[in-house]
């Protein structure tokens, strides 16, 4: 059945990459970069808020398979020659894989020992990938010169042309969201979010949904990972910190947790905040730690229950005035 919330959903999708080729291509390479990068974290976010936002479990794993899918993607174009669009494709299997064992092994636990099992999860990866696997990865070094795909002969190394890429890679996906969130697999997680108990008596299998959601997670993750390292051309251990799990997980709480909006306007306010601060101190990350503390003070619901209340509020104006 098609509602209002789907439809609304998919103008979005269609919507948000439209407007970002629009600035794109009204700005510098400097811009197409910035909006570039806010549509590939963006990709991470809202992966990321499908397991957070929608099944109610919190996840300090995510860098993992983010950097797992940007670590593939290098490894596959930088060692083996492979083209762009199929070490893509498998960054995105990587994520979605190691999310999947992951999520098995965490929701064995419950409550908030799931993000703690998460947490030591990811950082094993991390250990292995600085550590380890360097002479793989590179270890704290990294790997430099990362090439970006190659398709239908299209020099991709020209800002403007990835930013076209990376939106219409973000259109398939977020209207891939639309369709999860809104089908019956997303109404079970959003029950088991409410209560895990009565979606059970009713005959779900929790954990299933619950590591499935992990699984589809993770193709996210990895896509982002995968799209940032091309992006950057260069890959780091960074990208499986903690931290890397921390902001996605501010990101997601800026813009609205549970809504479909929520994680790509997250994105936008965090990153906008990131280059506007950091550009007048060092210190940016104690401006986006005030905004974080004042939004979940007086705005718990995210920027996106901020402009859903304004939208009601003329709606109701509207209403009363016919």
């Amino acid at each position: 059945m098609i509602t209002g919330r789907f439809v609304s959903a998919v103008l979005f999708s269609i919507l948000v990459p439209l407007l970002a080729v629009a600035l794109g291509g009204a700005g510098d390479v400097g811009t197409q970069y910035l909006i570039t990068l806010i549509l590939i974290w963006s990709l991470f976010a809202i992966g990321f808020d499908l397991v957070f936002g929608v099944a109610g479990i919190l996840s300090f794993g995510h860098a993992a398979f983010f950097g797992c899918g940007a670590y593939c993607y290098a490894i596959l174009t930088l060692d083996y020659g492979m083209s762009g669009l199929p070490a893509l494709a498998l960054a995105v299997m990587l994520g979605s894989l190691l999310a999947t064992l992951f999520g098995a092994i965490a929701l064995r636990v419950n409550g908030v020992f799931v993000a703690l099992t998460t947490l030591a999860l990811a950082q094993l990866i991390h250990h292995l990938i600085e550590v380890k696997l360097k002479n793989i990865t590179g270890g704290t070094d990294g790997l430099a010169g990362v090439p970006r795909p190659d398709l239908w002969g299209i020099n991709f190394y020209d800002d403007w042309n990835y930013l076209v890429l990376v939106a219409g890679l973000f259109l398939l996906a977020s209207l891939a969201n639309a369709v999860i969130r809104h089908s019956p697999f997303g109404e079970v997680l959003r029950a088991v979010r409410q209560s895990e108990t009565r979606a059970q008596q009713l005959g779900y299998d929790i954990r299933l949904y619950k590591v499935a959601a992990f699984g589809i997670s993770g193709a996210y993750a990895g896509l982002a990972g995968g799209l940032l390292g091309a992006l950057m051309m260069f890959v780091g251990p960074d990208m499986t910190r903690w931290t890397t799990s921390g902001d996605v997980l501010i990101m997601t709480v800026l813009g609205g947790r549970g809504t479909f909006a929520g994680p790509v306007l997250g994105v936008v306010l965090f990153e906008t905040l990131k280059e506007s601060a950091s550009a007048l101190s060092n210190h940016w990350y104690g401006v986006l730690g005030i905004t974080f503390v004042l939004v979940t003070l007086f705005m718990p619901g995210g920027v996106a229950s901020l402009g859903a209340a304004i939208f009601r509020r003329f709606w109701n104006k509207a209403e009363k005035m016919r």
